[in-house]
C-alpha cells in the first residue's frame, strides 16, 4: 500500500470516529446543555492531553509568546466547542457538517488579513460559489432559520479564525501553550456556567462523555498519522466523508433525512473546498496554505489539533 493510501484510509478511519462522536454529542444533548457536555469532555480529557504533554521535552515556560493572539485564539475556540456541540444537539447531521463545512472557505479569506495571502481571482470565485452553497443549505427565507443555524454558522466562523490563527502563530509558540490555553479556558468559562444548567448524570451518562473525549483524541491521534503518512493534499478532502457518515447515522439513530437544498448546498460546499484544496497544493499559487496545513476539524478547544502535535512528535506539518 502507497503512503497516500494509508494515509488517505487513516483520514477516513479518523473522521469516521469523528462523526460517532458527534452522534455521542447528539444523543446527549437530548437530555443535557451542551455547556455540561464540553465540561465534562474536557475534564476527561485532561488525563489524555498530561500524557501527549508528557513528550514535551523542550524547555521553557507556558506563557504565551503572542498573548494577543493567543487570547482571540481561545476565545475563538470556547465560542466554536459551544456552538458546534448545540448545533449538533438541535440541527440534523448532514445539515450541520454542511455549514461547517464552510470553514475552509472562511480561512481562505482570514489568510488575507492575518497571513498577508494574496488570494487570486480563481479563489475568490470558488468561496463564492461555496458560500452561495451555505445559502442554499439555510434556505433563507423558504425555511425558519433557528438558533442552531446561528449556532453552526458560528462554530464555523470560531472555527476558521482559531486555525488561522494557529498558522499565524504556530511556528512560534510551544505544542503545549497551543494545547492547554483552550482547554482550560473551556473547564473555567463552562465549568462557572455549569451552575446554571447543571443536571445530575448517572454513570453510564458519564460513561458516554468519556467515550466522547476518547474518540476526539483517537481520532486526533489518527490524523496525526495519516498527514504522517501522506502528502496534506491527500488527507485535507477525507473530512468530506463526514457527510457520509452523517446521512446514515442520521438515518438510523434520528430518523433523520437529507432534504434536497442540503444534499445540493453540501455538494456546491464541498467542490469549492476541493478545488481549494487542489489549488493550493501547488506551490507556484500560495506560499502559506492555509486550508492545507493539517486541516482537520473545527476547533473546540477540546483535543489536540494536529499541527501542533505534529511539532511536539518533531515532524514539521509541511515535511
Amino acid at each position: 500500500m502507497s503512503a497516500n493510501a494509508k494515509g488517505a484510509l487513516l483520514a477516513l478511519l479518523a473522521f469516521g470516529i469523528f462523526a460517532t462522536h458527534d452522534v455521542f454529542v447528539k444523543t446527549l444533548g437530548a437530555i443535557y446543555s451542551p455547556i455540561q457536555i464540553v465540561f465534562f469532555s474536557v475534564l476527561f480529557s485532561f488525563p489524555l492531553a498530561t500524557v501527549m504533554l508528557m513528550r514535551d521535552a523542550k524547555p521553557g515556560t507556558l506563557l504565551p509568546r503572542h498573548p494577543w493572539w493567543m487570547a482571540l485564539r481561545t476565545i475563538a475556540s470556547v465560542a466554536t466547542a459551544v456552538s458546534a456541540f448545540y448545533a449538533f444537539t438541535v440541527l440534523p447531521l448532514a445539515q450541520t457538517y454542511a455549514i461547517l463545512f464552510a470553514s475552509p472557505l472562511l480561512i481562505t479569506i482570514l489568510a488575507i488579513p492575518v497571513l498577508g495571502e494574496t488570494v487570486r481571482l480563481r479563489r475568490w470565485l470558488a468561496v463564492i460559489v461555496g458560500l452561495t452553497g451555505v445559502m442554499v443549505v439555510l434556505q433563507p427565507g423558504a425555511t425558519e432559520l433557528t438558533l442552531g443555524h446561528a449556532a453552526a454558522l458560528t462554530a464555523a466562523v470560531g472555527g476558521s479564525i482559531a486555525s488561522i490563527i494557529v498558522r499565524r502563530i504556530g511556528a512560534d509558540e510551544r505544542p503545549v501553550v497551543m494545547l492547554l490555553y483552550p482547554m482550560v479556558a473551556n473547564f473555567v468559562v463552562m465549568g462557572a456556567a455549569l451552575a446554571f444548567v447543571y443536571i445530575p448524570m448517572p454513570i453510564e451518562h458519564l460513561g458516554l462523555v468519556a467515550l466522547v473525549a476518547a474518540f476526539a483524541w483517537t481520532a486526533g491521534r489518527c490524523i496525526i498519522v495519516a498527514y504522517q503518512s501522506g502528502e496534506a493534499a491527500i488527507i485535507a478532502p477525507m473530512q468530506y466523508s463526514q457527510i457520509i457518515w452523517a446521512t446514515l447515522y442520521g438515518a438510523l439513530f434520528f430518523d433523520e433525512t437529507i432534504g434536497r437544498p442540503t444534499l445540493i448546498g453540501a455538494g456546491i460546499i464541498i467542490a469549492s473546498g476541493l478545488y481549494i484544496v487542489l489549488r493550493e497544493s501547488r506551490t507556484d499559487v500560495s506560499s502559506t496554505t492555509p486550508v492545507l496545513r493539517t486541516r482537520s476539524r473545527h476547533e473546540t478547544g477540546t483535543y489536540m489539533r494536529a499541527g501542533p502535535l505534529l511539532r511536539l512528535l518533531g515532524r514539521h506539518p509541511d515535511s
